[in-house]
Parts: C-alpha cells; sequence; structure tokens
C-alpha cells in the first residue's frame, strides 16, 4: 500500500486509492498536454513567442495576436485535443469490455457507421439541408451502429468474441458501401466526402469546441466511476458475475459510453483512425491494465497525438500548401488571390478583373483587399478570385 495514496471527501461519500506512479504520469502528461497547446498556437505562419501567446489569451497582446489566437487556432488546437481525448477514451473501453486489446471504434465498425452516415448525409442532403446537421448524422450513424451490431451478436447475453467478430464483419460491410457510394457519386461529392473520412479539424470554431466539451464532461466522469466494473470484466464473465457485476447491463452502458464519445469524436474531426487504438497501449505500458488508472493517462495520450499530427500538418507543409498562389504582403500579414473551385462564371472566362481593380488587389491594406472583392462582386465577376488573411 506504500505505492498508493488515498484520497477522502469530508461532506461526500466518496474515497479512493490513487497510484503514485499513475499520479506522477499524469502530472507529467498534463504538463506536456498545456505546453503542447501553447507551443501549436504559437507556431505558424504569423509566429508567436509563447509570452505574447499567453498575452492574447488574456486579451492585453496585440489586435492581430487576439484575432489569430482567439479566433483561428485555438478553436482548432483545442478541437484537436479533445478529439484526441475522446477517441482514446473510447477504445479504452472497447478494450476493456471485449477483453482485445486490438479492439477501438474504427476496427469494430463504430466509425464506418457515422462514416456512411455523412457520406449519404453529403451525397443525398448537402443540397438541401446545412451542413451544420452533418456532425448529428455521423453521430446518428456511430448509435446506429453499435445498437446493430449489439443485437446481431445477442443470444442469451452477449459475449465479448462475438461481439468483436461480429463488429469487424459490419465493420467490413459499412466500409464497402461507403465505398460504393464514393465511386457512384460525382467527382466534386466524392472530394467533399473523402476530406471528411480522412480526418480533420480544420476550420474547427468555438462552435465545434462547445458541441464536443459537454459529451466528454459527462461521460468522462461515468467512465471512471464505472472503472471498478471494467476490471471485472477484463477478469471473464464468470469471474465478473462471481464478484456480483451485473455482466450484461454494465457491458452494454460502457459500450453506449464507448458510443457516445467516438460519436462525439467523430461528428467533430471526422473518421480519424488508429488514436483510439494505440493510446490505450501507450498508457497500458506506462501505468499498467488497471482500468482507473489506465483511462485518464490514454485520454491525455490521445489528446497530445492528435494536437502534435494537426500541428505538424499544419506547419510543417506550409510552402507546399501555398505553392503556385501569389501572396501580396508585408512579414506576417499577407492577402492572396486564386481561382475558385466551385462553379462560377469564370468557368465560362467572364470573370476577368479590370486593371485598376488587380492594382487595388496588389495593395498592401486589407481594406482596400476586401473593397476591391466587394467591386467585383456588385459587377458580378469576383466569382473567380476571393481575398484570404494568412494566419
Amino acid at each position: 500500500m506504500k505505492s498508493y495514496k488515498s484520497a477522502r471527501f469530508a461532506r461526500l461519500p466518496i474515497s479512493f486509492l490513487l497510484h503514485k506512479k499513475t499520479l506522477t504520469t499524469a502530472i507529467v502528461l498534463a504538463v506536456a498536454g498545456a505546453a503542447a497547446l501553447l507551443l501549436s498556437v504559437g507556431l505558424g505562419d504569423m509566429r508567436m513567442y509563447p509570452q505574447e501567446v499567453v498575452r492574447a489569451m488574456l486579451g492585453s497582446g496585440a489586435e492581430e495576436h487576439r484575432l489569430v489566437v482567439h479566433t483561428i487556432r485555438l478553436p482548432r488546437i483545442l478541437a484537436a485535443f479533445l478529439v484526441g481525448i475522446a477517441l482514446a477514451a473510447a477504445g479504452s473501453l472497447l478494450q476493456g469490455i471485449i477483453r482485445n486489446p486490438l479492439a477501438s471504434p474504427d476496427i469494430i465498425g463504430i466509425t464506418s457507421g457515422a462514416s456512411l452516415a455523412a457520406v449519404v448525409f453529403i451525397s443525398y442532403l448537402s443540397a438541401t439541408v446545412s451542413i451544420v446537421w452533418l456532425p448529428v448524422a455521423a453521430m446518428t450513424g456511430a448509435c446506429l451502429t453499435a445498437l446493430l451490431i449489439y443485437m446481431l451478436a445477442w443470444r442469451r447475453g452477449v459475449t465479448a468474441i462475438r461481439l468483436v467478430l461480429v463488429g469487424i464483419g459490419i465493420n467490413f460491410l459499412l466500409g464497402s458501401a461507403t465505398k460504393v457510394l464514393l465511386l457512384k457519386n460525382p467527382a466534386y461529392t466524392s472530394s467533399q466526402a473523402y476530406v471528411w473520412l480522412t480526418g480533420t479539424v480544420y476550420g474547427s470554431d468555438w462552435g465545434m469546441v462547445g458541441m464536443i466539451a459537454p459529451w466528454l464532461a459527462v461521460f468522462i466522469p461515468v467512465a471512471f466511476a464505472l472503472a471498478r466494473h471494467v476490471n471485472a470484466l477484463q477478469l471473464g464473465d464468470d469471474v465478473a458475475s462471481g464478484v456480483g457485476s451485473a455482466v450484461q447491463r454494465h457491458r452494454f452502458g460502457l459500450l453506449m459510453i464507448s458510443v457516445a464519445l467516438a460519436g462525439a469524436a467523430v461528428a467533430v474531426g471526422g473518421a480519424i483512425s488508429f488514436v483510439g487504438l494505440i493510446a490505450p497501449h501507450m498508457a497500458r505500458k506506462l501505468v499498467g491494465s488497471s482500468f482507473g488508472g489506465m483511462l485518464p493517462i490514454s485520454a491525455l495520450l490521445g489528446g497530445l497525438i492528435v494536437v502534435i499530427a494537426d500541428t505538424i500538418s499544419r506547419t510543417a507543409f506550409f510552402t507546399l500548401r501555398y505553392s503556385g498562389r501569389r501572396i501580396y504582403g508585408r512579414r506576417r500579414r499577407a492577402f492572396f488571390h486564386l481561382p475558385a473551385l466551385s462553379q462560377s462564371p469564370c468557368v465560362s472566362g467572364n470573370c476577368h478583373a479590370s486593371h485598376r481593380d488587380r492594382l487595388a488587389y496588389e495593395r498592401r491594406d486589407k481594406t482596400d483587399c476586401i473593397s476591391a472583392s466587394s467591386r467585383l462582386a456588385d459587377h458580378g465577376r469576383s466569382n473567380g478570385f476571393f481575398c484570404l488573411y494568412i494566419l
């Protein structure tokens, strides 16, 4: 017992033991996660020192720093961190209740169900329904897929082996249906779906953060409170029943918690794979297989993995993303225009800007650039070009 530290609440009937190694690892990962968030916010075309990032977060920095931090980078990085937490926690739950270290939301079909629902939405409903309903469609697909897997695996109860086998079969079935839809859809619709299927937090705003945060605030503590039942299920159904655990009820409840976390992550970040598989393995190597200690470590590792991956993809390939585009401006402030990808009068060659308007585009001031775009819009000729503030 020397390696454990007891925690008791005076006014609540709650007490538990904290493994000192787990507590130390959690503190180290929390500090590493905060440092990664701070450095990621400062990295980009507009580089900021950590002290500048902190001042911008507190609202006392330069105006352009506050704009970049609060509007562009901070919501995206927080969304990436929360998506990683949700995926890692969902993977930990699945590996615990299925007793299979290869289980994860993207392997047993939950992610495939969300992906199929998203592709159906993009293919057939995006023209009539707002794209803001795409996360709702993905969440619905994940929940319906989980219920289908559970019903097909039921035979006087659900065993772990039947659950994983049925899940793998449903995963291949839904994956094949998704590929058929992508092949039959027009090219521009398939390209939109492929971006979502790859998984990305690009364009995430505070609305996306507010969408996923309540799910984590509710289900992560519930999963932590049910950790002892996951430990019992890992010993086998007979042993779990012998120690007083309601095996079927707890397995179904834990599965729904995992689906809720995975569905929330997929709804915000797309079909991001591998995080739910590798984060629990890393946590198990660090603190052991006890679920009460593995869950928070796995969640922190998942958030850290997604933030680091997003930071690398956002900064390491900047020159590739903007190659071939005409860039105007001074250091830390620039504008550029490029041909529009959507259908517009430019397709027929009727959107050539006048020489005066092109000079206005090439001016270094943001207001001039936007006003030039507005003048072109008034004449119906600006669909082929737009101004973008490089951050």
